[in-house]
């Protein structure tokens, strides 16, 4: 019976995979053009990234295989991991939950 499962969650991903080629692909032409608007946007000085295009980096990080980071994005892996963090710590820090002493 477990074999019987395992063939057949194999089977099921092979779709997943060949739609997740066509979408890493285009993620990864998404994140070259934005790099290249980024580029052109400040061509007299040196490449500073701005929230929003941290924010689109780590977005499209999610759609590209890890493998491919090193190929596809301008900065370190470990850049865009960190830029994903900040921005989960910042959605997700219950600042709304929190009382403004100990409770009754």
């Amino acid at each position: 019976m477990s074999l019987l499962y395992k063939v057949t969650r194999k089977l099921l991903t092979v779709p997943l995979v060949l739609l997740r080629r066509g979408t890493a692909k285009d993620a990864e032409l998404l994140v070259l053009r934005h790099e290249i608007a980024v580029l052109r946007r400040q061509l007299t000085g040196p490449v500073r990234f701005e929230p929003a295009d941290r924010f689109w980096f780590a977005v499209l990080s999610a759609l590209i295989p890890r493998r491919h980071w090193l190929k596809v994005f301008p900065v370190a892996p470990g850049t865009v991991l960190a830029w994903h963090r900040r921005f989960i710590a910042a959605k997700w820090d219950y600042t709304a939950r929190r009382g403004t002493g100990r409770p009754p």
